[in-house]
């Protein structure tokens, strides 16, 4: 059933406390003492190494334990790269001022929250990936909300919301044709049935987001004068600087994968910053690494324009690489399974079983991480429980994408929670109580399923 053998199978009692150690340690380090998530996890490993020598587990099978751990996590690293370059290629190319640009255009503080959750959503849609979406156009809206003076954290709240709202729909997503792939079940069939929680959860939101939002007019309007004339100094303000965006959307519709599509977007970016600027092939080299650095001598537009580059993922990077390796020790000495087992045995109704397997996804993700882990193993574990009690698979879909894939950039050393806070520069804490579509998803999976409503069993066509 698992990728990553048990080469021991420890008591309930062990894992239980294991993972409670682990839990506790990681949520009094970064929460209590302000820790980067890196230093705990690594007490983490050093903690299931310890715990495997004294069960007389070898050395060398802990040790494959962590590289067979951190295998899943290189895909997504590669991803990583390229979104660091194609952010820096993005601002030489002014695809990204202009979009900011753009926005001061059109949008005012009034609703802006439900704007932004509207348009992230749209673009996540369309491109079938949420980091993305947060690395484009989040940044754009952040820069927004920051020149406006409002809420960082409910725009980044917003903006997360949208992301995933498209990560979750879009047929290009490939948490959504993995969740699918998993359980065996149509992938349009498989998003329809996403819609009875999905969609509740997305009006919910809206209103959430236009309640919030100012409804007193702007009072540094100077301010924000000063901000537009600032990017348009840029000499970076081009319709023509959108073309890479207008790319990125096709290619992702015809469904070209995501590293080819970053890096001929990002290629397309960079020939269109010699249209305005003009670069050395050294600097261009630079810059893709270390990141683009805004001098145009305003502060606030050249703090907003400096990020980017490979060099800026490797904080990100890192903490993949450490939660995925703590994850595959956890399935080699066989604490994962013990504890998925257990649940698995004490299901007997169809609330317990959707409950269990929405708990078990949210607890992956918090104990991992990984989303992608969260839904492969949910899927894996639940298939038969949910078969026990005559619900179809499409069911388990659903929930594995409602407690799985949004849950993950809700927890601070996740993945997704690692990369949006690095990207938006806005704390996982922060914007955690605003990201109100991934809060309700996972809500919603489990009271429908305790009701009994939108559920679809076997026996029906």
């Amino acid at each position: 059933m698992f990728r990553i053998r048990a080469v021991i199978s420890p008591s309930f009692l062990e894992a239980v406390l294991l993972t409670a150690l682990i839990i506790i340690t990681m949520g009094v380090c970064i929460i209590k003492f302000d820790s980067v998530p890196h230093i705990p996890i690594l007490l983490a490993i050093l903690l299931l190494l310890f715990y495997g020598l004294v069960k007389e587990v070898p050395f060398k099978k802990l040790e494959e334990g962590l590289v067979e751990g951190s295998k899943a996590g290189l895909g997504a690293i590669f991803i990583f790269f390229f979104i660091g370059i194609l952010i820096s290629s993005w601002m030489m190319g002014g695809t990204i001022p202009t979009l900011i640009y753009l926005g001061f255009q059109f949008i005012s503080p009034h609703f802006f929250y439900a704007i932004a959750f509207l348009i992230t959503c749209v673009v996540g849609l369309s491109i079938g990936s949420s980091l993305t979406t947060v690395a484009t156009v989040g940044v754009a809206f952040i820069g927004m909300a920051s020149a406006m003076d409002i809420s960082l954290a409910i725009t980044a709240g917003a903006i997360v919301s949208g992301a995933f709202f498209g990560d979750k729909m879009s047929p290009l997503s490939d948490t959504t044709n993995l969740a699918s792939a998993i359980v065996q079940v149509d992938l349009f069939e498989h998003i329809r049935n996403m819609g009875w929680t999905t969609i509740p959860a997305f009006l919910i939101s809206l209103v959430g987001y236009a309640f919030l939002s100012p409804n007193k007019e702007i009072q540094q309007l100077d301010q924000i004068t000063a901000f537009q004339d600032g990017l348009l100094q840029t000499g970076m303000i081009h319709w023509y600087s959108l073309l890479p965006l207008a790319l990125l959307v096709a290619l992702s519709l015809k469904k070209v994968p995501a590293i080819i599509a970053l890096a001929l977007t990002s290629i397309a970016a960079i020939v269109i910053s010699y249209f305005f600027q003009s670069f050395s092939f050294a600097e261009v080299l630079h810059i893709l690494f270390s990141g683009y650095t805004s001098e145009t001598g305003i502060e606030a537009i050249d703090k907003l324009l400096s990020r980017g580059g490979m060099n800026s993922m490797m904080f990100t990077i890192g903490l993949v690489l450490l939660a995925l390796s703590m994850g595959g020790l956890l399935f080699t000495l066989g604490i994962v399974q013990t504890l998925l087992m257990k649940i698995e045995h004490a299901l007997k109704s169809v609330g317990s079983v959707i409950a269990a397997s929405a708990f078990t996804a949210i607890g992956i993700n918090t104990l991992i991480g990984e989303q992608y882990l969260s839904i492969l193993l949910t899927g894996e574990a639940f298939q038969a429980s949910f078969k026990k009690v005559g619900l179809a698979n499409k069911n388990l879909a659903r929930v594995m994408e409602d407690a799985g894939t949004v849950v993950n950039p809700l927890v601070p050393w996740s993945v997704c929670g690692i990369f949006i806070t690095s990207v938006l520069a806005v704390p996982t804490l922060d914007y955690l109580p605003f990201a109100f579509f991934c809060l309700l998803s996972p809500i919603l999976t489990i009271l429908f399923g305790l009701t009994g409503k939108t559920l679809t069993y076997i026996t029906e066509k």
